[in-house]
């Protein structure tokens, strides 16, 4: 079996994310770059036929060309986003696509996320892309066109699918889990502090601070 070690891995962290509700069972998908010639990915219906509880050997091996090399299952049909990301940019190594709860308030009413734990302050902006339905050739391209735009400054970004769902970008699997459990914390509070900014409970603060980006 190849890569025993890192597809039991994914296979853990998936789970993980499903339960703590980073995705749900409409779908998700993540991939990570081992080297040159290989990916592993989850395969397409993890979460509906298998609610993301799957074995090493259902994340599939899959080489640059799009074929998969081994593993129990087939290829989503997102892996036109996730070989767009990795082919723009050598240096993401994890590409995680999910439909995480509280995020999608943003991604569904098309909003940029307010940017505001000390958390996540290293994404920066949180921005929603325009729309494409899922798995096109021209959701890819928009994709694509942001990870060009981000040039070196790649590794630690999110993004936001309009209708669809959120986007992390990384230099391996465990970031890229911490990134996406940055983002729903973000979010959770994003749309309560909205709420009181709009009763006038209190104004959303906008004061810069010495943020520690390194943590």
């Amino acid at each position: 079996m190849l890569y025993p070690i890192e597809r039991a891995h994914l296979a853990k962290i998936v789970k993980n994310i499903y339960d703590r509700y980073g995705t749900n069972a409409a779908g998700g998908n993540i991939s990570v770059r081992l080297n040159d010639e290989h990916i592993i990915m989850t395969p397409t219906l993890m979460s509906q036929n298998h609610l993301c509880d799957l074995s090493p050997y259902q994340i599939l091996v899959v080489d640059m060309d799009e074929n998969i090399v081994e593993g129990d299952g087939r290829l989503t049909r997102e892996i036109n986003m996730h070989m767009a990301c990795y082919r723009e940019n050598r240096k993401i190594g994890c590409v995680l696509h999910g439909h995480a709860r509280e995020s999608m308030v943003f991604a569904c009413q098309g909003m940029d996320m307010p940017n505001l734990t000390e958390a996540t302050q290293k994404f920066g902006e949180i921005p929603c892309l325009p729309f494409a339905p899922a798995c096109s050739p021209e959701l890819a391209e928009i994709v694509k066109n942001h990870v060009a735009s981000l040039g070196d400054d790649v590794l630690s970004k999110v993004m936001l699918l309009n209708k669809h769902g959120v986007l992390v970008l990384e230099e391996n699997l465990n970031k890229a889990n911490d990134m996406l459990e940055r983002l729903e914390y973000n979010a959770y509070i994003a749309y309560k502090a909205m709420i009181y900014d709009k009763l006038g409970i209190s104004d959303t603060e906008n004061k810069e601070y010495a943020y520690n980006l390194e943590e």
